[in-house]
């Protein structure tokens, strides 16, 4: 669109119709407002024109930044009193005096020029009027410039405080007031005159350093942040370039400013000259250019240098009218010698497109000769530009898609959470930036291959994966609810928003499948109500809620009123029904679907409005609160009918801890920001260069109070409250893995929140009257007398509570935990169709009971309380008995109870005290309780129960050990018992470390013999030989042992344990009986001829040299047996050797001697054996032919060898091996090589 420019207007004639328009007084008196806008479209190149016969006005156009006075424009008679006069008042008013400085008054030039540049593109400008005096048009050209180095912060770095410093306006009216912030659409700064321009430089640069100074990456410098290296992040650069006087060449040719900038040389590098080109409008830089070549989603350090340049130095920089106005102001000469010297200076880079533009313009019909006017990239924006921060949406694309493409390697879902947080600081900038950021990162996010990937496989996404998901979802809860959005664009998001929705691979919310809960906007059901067939709801995904949030407005006069005012009361009127909008102090209530309520509270805060968020988060917690108190009165009168009418309702079905929305979170941040001070030392407007890098110091204090808060109150006490509600709160347990262990997470950040708050008696008081409510509010707490079977457990909230309240009120605290040990889920289950659990309470929850994915951390969160409580509870009887007894009833896991018990004894028996005997008789219960659950169980722990338990029943004294055996059989197996308990308790170890005397030791070993000889009878096998060896020193019980072995010796024993006993009965000096078990064992052994390296060779070799050595008879009894149970030709041929080496009863162990013959080999018995040994080594041969290969064939002739000299033994010894060598060669005459080897070495 053509503007037209004309002079010789005088400056007032501007003025004062635009000081009048409405648009102005309305700018001045609300401040900024949100503006709202989509994608940017590609910057538009303005068409400007003169007429003919245009009237000039003189002035150069190379006038000084600041220079051009318009004092002779003036119209006659103007007062320069009082323009100044009205300019100070309004630099007063908007606040631009910094503090203990003074400046000249502002020129009302100055303010109409500042007030337009921010808000009017210049096109509107000139078609409003159709002559702008130039010193007019200086001005605004001048105010069109960025003033606040904030902006040029958060477009050059990462914000890792998560947009610590206030949005604009933090001090203005709320969203629905007359007030609306003190920035534009993208946070224009509040600076003013050249002489006030440094101090609120500084301003925004001491804002600006917790950004920068934080050491947070930008995303082309990832190495910055890995390496620790502030100085290469582009902001700090562009600061460092910008001191070192690297800036040159500054030049502003109307709304285009360029320069260059000279980056140093490096050691790698030689020094570089960029060229950098910026435009901007409305206090906005809407694109830049730099010779660098930076690919990167922030501005590069050159751009920040050039940019701070012009913001610190504006006197400076050489200021000139867009360029069109200047070649207005040239005749045809003029203009020929203008252009030519153009194409002389750049003539290879202009040449080519000069010639074409030359053609086109000499050519009637083409068109360029349509159009009237000319475009001119310094003529500032058109009225259908958009006004927004230049943002790269090619690289933001990119970048987010490399990230993606990472998987969890080399920090990319930190750099992700990184761009998550800038967007989240462009919001609270009101920089309309953040949607359209947001925009690109979700359809990237939404092309990520993986998604169809797991959705094909049915594997669930990382959990990192998923928790950037949940942050998607919540920043677009946030952009929906934004109290200013206009309608048209809260539709296209809308319609963005559903289409991705659509899409199959777009994550559930719950990570797994859909949820079953109740729309975002309506009220949770109560009651049987609640319980309908959910099976037909489609799935919610994670941009579920932020569609429904797109049907929630702020048009509701109560809630206007709530977050515009602190003084909102009805004190002449309430009811004190449920839904009141007031309670009975007359403070206004706001009833609301809490998460929903709770997202409004976010999204005021994430806009930038912290006191709207404030007030609003008061009213819901003072809400909840009253609820909390209805509830109370509600379950004691209707607490005598419970056990008649036996049921109880989860009051919510979907908890507030753990909640997508996060509203406990939402409001504990929102309360805590605003009792938060900052260190006196720090000063947020300090000078920038001092504190880079530097970091506030904060805490917590009560400050005064609210209007809304009872006396004593603060906001401190409210968020401490409103967290303890949240935990506290009977919750069913949500479906799936990722939505469980959401829960877990979420309940230990806030506790870990709380912890660093330290109480003093005004929280305790809080703590106090929380914790007495959930104790008797049944079903609305969950730590009520009756809780549903899935209800949340409260463990990890009860051990903080615990130990917070422990100092204060100890029996409140025993009470509070005592109470939470319950884990309902794993008790037994009732009847299939029947949800009644103990105290037959039913429940209105549908009978869906999910796998509990996070009961093992459940569990461990039980064991811990209950450790807690029994550290606390050291040397009171009392309190260790009730809780000793709670952990009995309530921990079913063994594995948990045994570390109970370790703890119990560890604590018991400190080095540095003697040790607690009651704590010790805690931890043998303990103990004991865990033999007995796991003695019929396989548990790859028990033997170190086992043995642990001995060793505490030893710091217990000798009762508690007689007491474990004289009960064995409740805690222990049979093997355990003997090889272990007893084996323990009788050791010397023992007897010394308990002092005992001679009639403590006669009892305990009485006990040890009687738990032996039971072991030995009812597991024979395994307990014998430690019965024995207990029995040993008392006759009567070793017989009666020995005998036990007898018994089973024929039945269920093995040759290997009976051999065990014979060589124990050999080493006592009991040879007869140990050659009759050895007999016994021979009987149940069988040795087949091609086990020639068996075990229990070495066990028949003793047993035959143990019958050798007591004498020919007991000799001639085992061969039979021998010959019988071996037939291994080699094993037989050894004990024929050893038999024949000596005479029986010689060399005997035992002094036993029978006749000094050698036993003939031609008579009983050994005449047997030797028969047999033939017979086996002629049973072998054969057997190894059958399969015998070439490679066997050297191993067989040594074989051949041996069997040889067995044969030989015999009288007729020679004749049988021919004969059998004979034979061989017969049957086998088909293996020659074989036979010929054979023949070689036999004949």
């Amino acid at each position: 669109m053509a503007a037209w420019r004309r002079r010789g207007v005088c400056v007032s004639r501007f003025l004062v119709p635009f000081i009048g328009s409405r648009h102005f007084r309305c700018r001045v008196r609300s401040g900024a407002v949100m503006a709202e806008r989509g994608q940017q479209p590609p910057p538009a190149k303005r068409l400007c024109c003169r007429p003919g016969g245009g009237g000039g006005g003189g002035g150069s156009s190379g006038g000084g930044g600041a220079g051009g006075g318009y004092s002779s424009a003036c119209r006659p008679g103007q007062r320069a009193g009082s323009a100044a006069a009205a300019a100070c008042v309004g630099g007063a008013a908007l606040g631009l005096l910094p503090p203990g400085k003074t400046q000249s008054p502002e020129s009302l030039l100055d303010i109409a020029a500042r007030k337009v540049a921010e808000k009017w593109p210049f096109q509107r400008v000139e078609e409003r009027f159709e002559r702008i005096p130039e010193p007019v048009q200086r001005r605004i050209v001048y105010w069109s410039f960025p003033r606040s180095e904030r902006e040029i912060c958060m477009y050059s770095s990462f914000n890792t405080g998560g947009g610590a410093a206030g949005g604009p306006g933090d001090d203005s009216g709320g969203p629905g007031s007359a007030g609306g912030g003190a920035g534009g659409a993208g946070g224009g700064g509040s600076s003013s005159s050249p002489a006030a321009t440094s101090a609120a430089a500084a301003a925004a640069a001491a804002a600006a350093a917790a950004a920068a100074g934080a050491g947070a990456p930008s995303v082309g410098a990832a190495g910055a942040a890995d390496g620790g290296d502030e100085t290469r992040l582009p902001f700090r650069r562009g600061i460092a370039l910008l001191e070192s006087g690297c800036v040159d060449n500054v030049l502003q040719v109307g709304f285009h400013l360029s320069g260059t900038v000279t980056e140093p040389a490096i050691q790698s590098e030689p020094e570089t000259v960029c060229n950098v080109a910026i435009s901007f409008d409305r206090c906005k830089i809407t694109s830049v250019t730099c010779s660098c070549g930076n690919k990167d989603i922030f501005y590069c350090a050159h751009v920040v240098a050039l940019s701070l340049y012009r913001i610190r130095k504006p006197d400076q920089v050489k200021l000139h009218l867009p360029i069109s106005e200047t070649l207005f102001q040239m005749n045809r000469d003029q203009l020929q010698k203008f252009v030519q010297y153009l194409i002389t200076v750049h003539h290879t880079e202009v040449l080519p497109t000069a010639q074409k533009l030359a053609d086109e313009i000499l050519s009637q019909n083409s068109e360029i000769n349509q159009v009237h006017g000319a475009p001119d990239p310094t003529a500032g924006a058109s009225i259908d530009d958009e006004n927004c921060w230049h943002l790269d949406e090619e690289q933001v694309q990119e970048q987010v898609k490399l990230f993606l493409s990472q998987g969890g390697y080399h920090g990319s879902g930190k750099q992700l959470n990184l761009l998550f947080a800038k967007v989240r600081e462009m919001l609270k900038m009101r920089d309309s930036n953040g949607a359209r950021m947001l925009t690109l990162i979700t359809e990237q996010f939404m092309a990520d291959p993986r998604l169809s990937l797991w959705r094909q496989q049915g594997t669930a996404m990382t959990d990192k994966y998923r928790q950037l998901w949940d942050e998607l979802g919540a920043l677009w809860m946030c952009i929906v609810l934004n109290p200013h959005c206009k309608l048209e664009q809260k539709a296209s998001w809308l319609k963005q928003l559903k289409k991705w929705n659509s899409v199959d691979v777009c994550p559930w919310e719950d990570g797994n499948h859909g949820s079953e809960l109740p729309n975002l906007t309506n009220a949770l059901p109560q009651g049987a109500n609640a319980n309908q067939d959910s099976s037909n709801r489609p799935h919610r995904t994670v941009f579920t809620r932020a569609i429904e949030a797109c049907d929630l407005h702020w048009q509701d006069s109560h809630l206007q009123h709530i977050i515009s005012s602190d003084l909102y009361t009805n004190y002449c009127y309430h009811d004190d029904t449920e839904n009141s909008l007031f309670d009975s102090r007359g403070w206004p209530l706001w009833h609301e679907h809490v998460p929903t309520a709770c997202a409004r509270v976010d999204a005021l805060r994430s806009h930038g409005y912290p006191r709207e968020a404030l007030r609003l988060a008061i009213a819901i917690v003072n809400t909840l609160r009253r609820q909390q108190q209805k509830q109370l009165e509600m379950f004691r009168t209707q607490k005598k009918e419970l056990p008649h009418k036996s049921i109880t309702s989860i009051t919510n079905l979907e908890g507030w801890v753990g909640h997508p929305l996060d509203p406990v979170g939402t409001l504990f941040s929102s309360l805590m920001e605003a009792c938060r001070i900052e260190d006196e030392n720090f000063s947020g407007f300090s000078d920038f260069t001092e504190n880079m890098g530097q970091c506030k110091s904060l805490e917590y204090q009560h400050l005064p109070a609210h209007k809304f808060l009872e006396e004593g109150e603060s906001y401190l006490t409210l968020a401490v409250e409103v967290a303890l509600i949240g935990l506290g709160q009977q919750r069913i347990m949500p479906d799936g893995l990722y939505t469980q262990e959401k829960v877990c997470r979420n309940e230990e950040q806030l506790i870990s929140k709380l912890q660093e708050i330290e109480l003093d008696d005004t929280l305790v008081k809080i703590f106090r009257k929380q914790a007495v409510f959930l104790l008797e509010a049944g079903p609305y707490s969950g730590l009520g007398e009756i809780i549903h079977r899935e209800s949340v457990p409260m463990h990890t909230f009860a051990k903080y509570l615990f130990t917070s309240l422990l100092p204060h009120d100890a029996e409140l605290a025993y009470k509070i935990a005592l109470r939470a040990m319950r884990l309902l889920v794993l008790e037994s289950t009732a009847p299939t169709g029947d949800l009644t659990r103990p105290h037959h309470i039913a429940s209105v929850v549908p009978n869906r009971y999910p796998r509990w994915f996070t009961l093992s951390h459940i569990e461990s969160q039980q064991c811990e309380l209950a450790s807690t409580m029994l550290t606390a509870a050291k040397g009171d009887v009392r309190r260790l008995e009730t809780v000793l007894e709670s952990i009995q009833k309530n921990i079913h896991s063994s594995s948990h109870i045994f570390k109970l018990a370790q703890d119990a004894f560890k604590i018991a028996t400190l080095m540095d005290s003697l040790p607690d005997i009651t704590l010790l008789k805690v931890s043998l219960e303990l103990g004991l309780q865990v033999m007995r659950m796991t003695l019929s169980t396989l548990n790859w722990r028990r033997r170190e129960m086992v043995r642990w338990l001995v060793t505490c029943a030893t710091e217990v004294g000798v009762y508690a050990l007689d007491s474990i055996m004289q009960s064995w059989f409740t805690l222990f197996t049979p093997t355990e018992a003997t090889s272990i308990v007893a084996t323990t308790v009788m050791s010397n170890s023992t007897i010394v470390r308990l002092h005992l005397d001679c009639h403590q030791q006669e009892k305990l070993a009485s006990s040890a013999r009687t738990l032996a000889l039971q072991c030995a009878m009812k597991d024979p096998q395994n307990c014998a030989l430690s019965a024995l060896t207990l029995c040993e020193k008392d006759h009567i019980a070793f017989e009666t042992a020995y005998q036990i072995v007898l018994d089973a010796a024929t039945t269920g024993m093995s040759y290997t344990q009976l051999f065990t006993i014979a060589r124990y009965m050999e080493h006592r000096g009991y040879p007869m009986r140990a050659y009759k078990l050895a007999t016994l064992a021979m009987t149940h052994l069988n040795l087949s001829y091609n086990q020639d390296t068996h075990p229990a060779i070495n066990d028949v070799l003793w047993a035959c040299a143990l019958s050798h050595s007591l004498g020919k008879n007991e000799l001639a009894a085992i061969i039979p047996l021998v010959v019988k149970s071996v037939k291994c030709a080699t094993v037989l041929s050894d004990i024929l050797r050893r038999c024949t080496l000596t005479t029986p009863g010689m060399v005997g162990l035992h002094g036993r001697r029978n006749s000094g013959k050698l036993m003939s080999l031609d008579k009983a018995p050994l005449r047997q054996l030797l028969d047999a040994t033939i017979g086996a080594y002629i049973n072998t041969t054969h057997s190894r032919l059958t399969h015998i290969s070439p490679r066997h064939y050297s191993e067989f002739i040594e074989f051949l060898s041996k069997a040889r000299e067995t044969f030989l033994m015999a009288h007729d010894g020679h004749i049988q091996f021919t004969q059998f060598i004979d034979n061989l060669k017969q049957i086998y005459k088909g293996k020659k090589k074989l036979m010929m080897l054979v023949r070689e070495r036999f004949g």
